[in-house]
């Protein structure tokens, strides 16, 4: 419990930061405890934050009698309540709440909890839910779930283990995982959380004293055009960020020597294009007589959808020998399914309908043909692969601007190029490296004035920080 309060503390930390709050920010936090391990979650990381915060002030409302709290919650309490920041703690009702408070931390009921809402309950969290308050945050799920008066969430920790219905819950807000020590990752399942410090651990890691350019893999990149000539250039400055040996992007021949001044790093081969700006089928020849030096392919960003150019690409698929990242305009249902080479696959919701038949499929619905990991980007991205599913929990709305897809394709491609015999730990690492950047920019930025490129920033601290 100790654990999960202060991994609670720091994520509301966090999302504080996102929101413009810091420990300097005046204000309140009110505490919602019930009776068991969930109330004493809250009340400990309430304690966490009064140590962070000594401008804090804080409100307890003990949703059931002090009598009903089981024994750790009763310890918590105490604590908060006796302990250091005792002066600026209060037990409050329901009636006297503030009109605003900085969070509400949401600690009423757990996983365990069975509807409907009892009457005490549904008191306390109408209140809340009509507050003026930045964060709403709900330790494991909302109180309430999804019934009409549950508690409305701007992000959710879970601590330990996430509950199922999180993926789905339409009130669970952001999606946050706290993990406080309960596996090694050597537990058997097909449904898991991607841990981040387990996932970026090697690339956190010296370099080998004796390795060069060629280590590390080099990463061909095939898209843009007039139409869309941005988005290649952003998957390329992540892949240049990748850790990747040598990059080499086809382009438009229209655009590749303003790319190329621009980022020297990579390699910029300019190519015919079609009559509508995309590239031509002899992109495709261009591309095979270098073949044999590329490790990884990444296809799609910028490409839009001229006849030609989408025929050259699924001849450039059906013909690869290295594993291919396809994304954006490269994720047509005949593109996606040719060939034998692995790949990842990056739509979101809606490119995803259109690969497996319809807005209802899901992942198991999803047969391509070919070793495929699909990696599936939402509120909580999904990576999965021969029925075994990876969720992140990291990333959130900041992240919903265009170009942001872009950024996450070079990188995933990157991390192929990489280890090419591996391309489902290559998209956990550049989902788990892209989501943990994007929060590192809300919380030094903000979620509104950033641009999306605004990421790149962020990648190199997030290897270097804990």
């Amino acid at each position: 419990m100790q654990r999960a309060g202060a991994g609670v503390a720091q994520g509301i930390t966090a999302e504080l930061a996102a929101a413009g709050v810091g420990p300097a920010t005046p204000g309140s936090i009110l505490v919602l405890a019930g009776k068991g391990h969930n109330g004493g979650d809250a009340l400990i990381a309430a304690a966490e934050l009064a140590v962070q915060a000594p401008g804090w002030r804080f409100e307890v409302g003990l949703v059931f009698p002090v009598r009903q709290l089981r024994p750790l919650a009763q310890r918590a309490l105490r604590d908060l309540t006796q302990g250091p920041a005792r002066e600026r703690v209060r037990l409050v009702r329901v009636d006297d709440l503030a009109a605003a408070y900085l969070a509400v931390i949401d600690g009423v009921f757990g996983f365990q909890y069975r509807p409907p809402l009892r009457e005490r309950a549904v008191g306390w969290l109408r209140a809340v839910n009509q507050l003026d308050v930045r964060l709403r945050a709900a330790v494991d799920l909302p109180s309430g779930w999804d019934e009409p008066d549950a508690f409305r969430a701007d992000v959710t920790l879970a601590t330990g283990i996430v509950k199922t219905p999180l993926l789905t819950l339409a009130n669970g807000g952001r999606r946050r995982y706290v993990d406080i020590g309960f596996f090694d990752g050597a537990e058997p399942g097909e449904v898991r959380v991607l841990a981040p410090a387990a996932v970026l651990a090697p690339l956190r890691k010296l370099r080998p004293a004796g390795s060069d350019k060629r280590t590390f893999g080099h990463l061909f990149l095939v898209g843009g055009s007039r139409s869309y000539p941005g988005a290649i250039a952003m998957s390329v400055a992540t892949a240049l960020r990748s850790g990747v040996g040598l990059v080499t992007a086809f382009v438009p021949e229209s655009v590749a020597a303003a790319y190329a001044a621009r980022w020297p790093e990579a390699m910029w081969v300019a190519c015919p294009e079609a009559p509508d700006g995309g590239l031509s089928i002899d992109t495709g020849t261009l591309v095979r007589e270098r073949w044999s030096r590329a490790s990884a392919l990444v296809m799609g960003p910028g490409l839009g959808r001229e006849a030609e150019t989408l025929a050259m690409v699924k001849t450039l698929v059906q013909d690869a020998r290295v594993p291919v990242v396809l994304d954006a305009d490269a994720l047509q249902p005949d593109i996606v399914a040719a060939g034998s080479a692995s790949r990842v696959v990056t739509p979101h919701a809606g490119e995803f309908a259109r690969l497996a038949g319809g807005p209802d499929a899901g992942p198991a619905d999803f047969r391509p043909g070919p070793p495929t990991v699909l990696v599936l980007k939402g509120p909580v991205t999904q990576i999965w692969q021969e029925g075994r599913s990876h969720h992140a929990f990291c990333a959130g709305p900041v992240l919903a601007r265009g170009g942001s897809g872009d950024l996450l394709a070079g990188l995933i491609g990157g991390r192929l190029a990489a280890h090419p015999e591996d391309p489902a730990g290559a998209a956990a690492e550049g989902v788990v490296w892209h989501g943990l950047a994007a929060d590192r920019l809300a919380r030094h930025e903000g979620e509104i004035a950033v641009r999306t490129t605004a990421l790149l920033d962020h990648l190199a601290p997030v290897l270097r920080e804990e």
